[in-house]
């Protein structure tokens, strides 16, 4: 096989319906994203694994000829999701380019595995979408098993996490978790799905700029011709139209640059990272000795770990000091929470001697 994700020049654009609904709306869109003219892929969902049962599950097998049909007639190559063997085995008889692995099935290591068996022998390009819940270790497994099944152009989809915790995303990116993924596995070509992270149209634009900002390979953009009809994830679909004006508009940022004057400031500026770091960890430590001998002197006078009034009073005066500072409110407040977490875990240590 001649495609290989590997070598299409950044960045990578896939985009199509969340859901491949009739054979004439696969057809139209494949016809308006070819007209853009820098749309790699078209995607379609044939499956759809839904929270609850009664709503709309996907078109299933007779949406593949309709995909790979659309596809040809507009040179672009085809992509779908596969969530079990029999998927695989569908996708794979009717021709679909790439195939990529759902963040429900990510999540469950005996379904990658499964899936991962049935590709044995076979050359294909495997996408592989973040489980739901935010753990590395999921995800990492997931294209581990992927690999061994001598699967060699494999990608990997940032598509958010859930979380408890209502915020305007959809699913929360936590950008440090695909960060550590490129440290692991430096030559992963990583495709950001704002869609799915946004979940409203709306953000769209900003979230693909920031993946591109973030070094990832492409972005993957739920788009239909009229999204507000869509019969799944309306909200966070966008019109081809709209889609060519967000590509247009996107800033595809160098990785590292030859220009001597760039690298010499650069280095400066990273000599003087590298004291302030060390500066805040000697800090940290000399924090913890005390908190050490605080830990001390409260089981010598058998008093609590947490006090929630002194607690209480550093969040709203490290607050108001990180504000005169300039420094994001939120920033400051993760930041205390970790520090205030390890200060337990060493009085509790301490206590428990």
């Amino acid at each position: 096989m001649t495609f290989n994700l590997k070598n299409i020049q950044k960045p990578i654009i896939i985009a199509g319906p969340c859901s491949a609904e009739t054979e004439e709306q696969v057809f139209e869109i494949a016809k308006q994203l070819g007209k853009i003219g820098s749309v790699n892929m078209l995607r379609a969902g044939i499956w759809k694994p839904r929270t609850r049962p009664g709503n709309f599950e996907g078109i299933g097998e007779k949406g593949l000829k309709w995909l790979v049909d659309a596809g040809k007639a507009h040179n672009l190559k085809t992509t779908t999701e596969v969530a079990n063997v029999k998927h695989v085995e569908q996708a794979l008889k009717a021709d679909i380019d790439v195939l990529w692995i759902g963040a429900r099935t990510t999540v469950n290591p005996f379904s990658v595995q499964e899936i991962a068996d049935a590709l044995k022998g076979v050359d294909i390009p495997v996408m592989i979408k973040n489980p739901i819940n935010p753990d590395l270790q999921l995800w990492v497994g997931a294209i581990e098993r992927i690999a061994e099944a001598g699967i060699t152009d494999i990608s990997a989809i940032h598509r958010g996490f859930s979380s408890y915790e209502k915020t305007k995303f959809r699913n929360e990116p936590k950008w440090g978790i695909p960060i550590e993924l490129m440290r692991l596995f430096p030559d992963l070509p990583i495709i950001c799905d704002p869609s799915h992270i946004g979940g409203t149209r709306e953000l769209i634009e900003s979230l693909s700029q920031k993946a591109l900002d973030m070094n990832m390979s492409g972005v993957m953009i739920e788009t239909h011709t009229t999204p507000d009809d869509a019969w799944s994830d309306a909200k966070q679909q966008i019109t081809p139209s709209r889609l060519s004006d967000i590509i247009d508009g996107l800033i595809v940022r160098q990785k590292d640059s030859s220009n001597p004057d760039f690298l010499s400031k650069l280095d400066s500026l990273r000599t003087q990272i590298d004291d302030a770091d060390a500066k805040i960890l000697e800090l940290i430590a000399d924090r913890f000795k005390i908190i050490n001998e605080i830990g001390n002197y409260k089981k010598e006078n058998n008093t609590t770990i947490l006090q929630p009034d002194r607690w209480f009073d550093i969040l709203k005066s490290r607050q108001e000091m990180g504000k005169e500072l300039n420094l994001n409110p939120e920033f400051v407040d993760r930041l205390l929470k970790i520090v205030h977490k390890e200060s337990v875990s060493i009085q509790t240590k301490i206590m428990n001697k």
